[in-house]
């Protein structure tokens, strides 16, 4: 059975009580020079926005390239002076004006996107991008992982003896962690909720420039923004700070990858379409946690993924190379956690085991945490508890066929009586009959074989 993503049905956890801790925001740039650009990048972001946007405003542009009014004008200024725009509109005030390009300059955009189609937010150096990275590494945190903290966001799932001290070292140490066990134990939740418990939000750059490439970090899915009960106090801090707004504030990156993962993923992409580059996933799960599921069913061997992603995080730096052969070095700073259903002696040999920080086995569910673990899930998808509909589940079921208790089948057979009842046009219930059509339709059955299975559809 391979291994069930069992997510959305999991309780929502808030973040730790210090998520809306505010990392050391770079102020806002008041002139060309404080951005660390050079004036012609600047020059070609705003000939292509209003290339395609015609007539713009001044404020629209702040928004769209995420720049200062004064770095605009100053930029624009030079422009107008080289005829490549000219002032379109102007209303009451020295802000309320909109730009056009003249002839020349809608000839300087058309060239500038053949070479290169981005047209978003301004990027920051890599120097800057390496500093905070640096300034905001999940390993100095001032707060550390609490045993409470743990407790809560694992619940009783994974609470057995001494699982939390183990999972808690190897969070406080900041070594890579590889969890093992049999598919469908619950090793891709339990890593996704140990990335919830990086303390603090972090700032992300939309985007990083190294010479005249960009290369595109802030992804919307990956990068998510602060929580909720946070969203306020975040405003209210960047407001009062006037900070860098080409730095998005987000929780601690969690990314994950899996049987997808080759080595081309762990390069620099470049995207012709956009003539830019997308960062790896390692690069863009900075101050937070990579996680690498399915271990030893990439189609580069698992030895080798270990080794490629070790060193930058030994080094704090990864090498790349942009087209052309340009050699460039990213910081690299997360958590990384690995998950495999296959033993880990058949995936490394004794040496690259013991580089690896932790190795903590992930098994069956004692009947106390899979009970609890079911209740749980009963109350995420709305469904009433029946005690004696659970003891059914754990004695006659689980007991009778031998199946262990596994973190992975509460949410499959809630889903399964969710499904059943929505194609019914029925609330869902959890009753003897819908606990036993669920379980049914989860497993396959082994013992009939295929040849008589056919003759009786026949």
């Amino acid at each position: 059975m391979s291994e069930v993503d069992y997510s959305p049905l999991t309780e929502s956890l808030p973040r730790p009580a210090d998520a809306q801790l505010m990392p050391p925001l770079p102020p806002q740039p008041k002139s060309l020079r404080e951005t660390g650009l050079e004036r012609q990048l600047v020059v070609e972001l705003i000939a292509k926005a209003i290339f395609f946007g015609g007539k713009t405003h001044l404020s629209v542009l702040a928004t769209r390239l995420r720049l200062s009014i004064n770095v605009l004008r100053e930029v624009l200024d030079f422009m107008v002076g080289e005829q490549l725009a000219e002032l379109a509109w102007r209303g009451d005030s020295d802000i309320d004006v909109q730009y056009q390009l003249t002839g020349p300059g809608k000839q300087r955009a058309s060239d500038f996107l053949e070479r290169c189609a981005y047209v978003g937010a301004a990027p920051v150096t890599l120097e800057a991008y390496r500093a905070m990275v640096a300034r905001q590494s999940w390993r100095a945190q001032e707060q550390r992982i609490a045993s409470d903290d743990l407790a809560a966001v694992l619940g009783g799932a994974h609470a057995g003896p001494g699982m939390l001290d183990l999972l808690g070292a190897a969070l406080y140490s900041g070594r890579s962690l590889l969890l093992y066990g049999a598919p469908g134990s619950g090793k891709s939740t339990l890593a996704r909720q140990l990335g919830q418990l990086l303390h603090g939000l972090v700032a992300v750059p939309y985007a990083v420039v190294v010479g005249q490439d960009i290369i595109q970090l802030y992804d919307a899915a990956q990068h998510l923004p602060p929580a909720p009960q946070h969203v306020s106090h975040a405003r209210q801090v960047l407001e009062r700070r006037s900070t860098d707004i080409r730095w998005v504030l987000c929780q601690r990156p969690v990314i994950q990858v899996g049987a997808e993962l080759d080595a081309a993923m762990l390069e620099l992409r470049y995207d012709s379409s956009n003539g830019c580059y997308h960062a790896p996933p390692h690069v863009r799960a900075n101050n937070g946690m990579l996680i690498v599921d399915d271990l030893g069913r990439q189609r580069v061997g698992a030895a080798d993924v270990l080794t490629r992603l070790m060193q930058p995080l030994a080094q704090g730096t990864d090498p790349q190379s942009l087209r052309g052969g340009l050699a460039i070095s990213m910081p690299v700073d997360h958590a990384l956690v690995l998950a495999t259903n296959l033993p880990p002696g058949e995936l490394f040999d004794a040496a690259l085991l013991r580089r690896l920080g932790y190795k903590v086995a992930v098994g069956a569910l004692s009947d106390n945490a899979y009970r609890a673990l079911f209740r749980q899930q009963c109350r995420v998808a709305g469904i009433a508890v029946d005690e004696l509909v659970l003891n059914h589940l754990v004695l006659q079921l689980h007991g009778g066929e031998g199946r262990p208790l596994l973190a992975c089948y509460p949410c499959e057979l809630l889903g399964r009586i969710v499904d059943f009842a929505g194609f019914a046009g029925t609330p869902p219930q959890l009753t003897l009959a819908t606990l036993e059509q669920a379980w049914a339709s989860l497993f396959a059955s082994c013992d009939v074989p295929l040849g008589s299975l056919c003759e009786s559809i026949v």
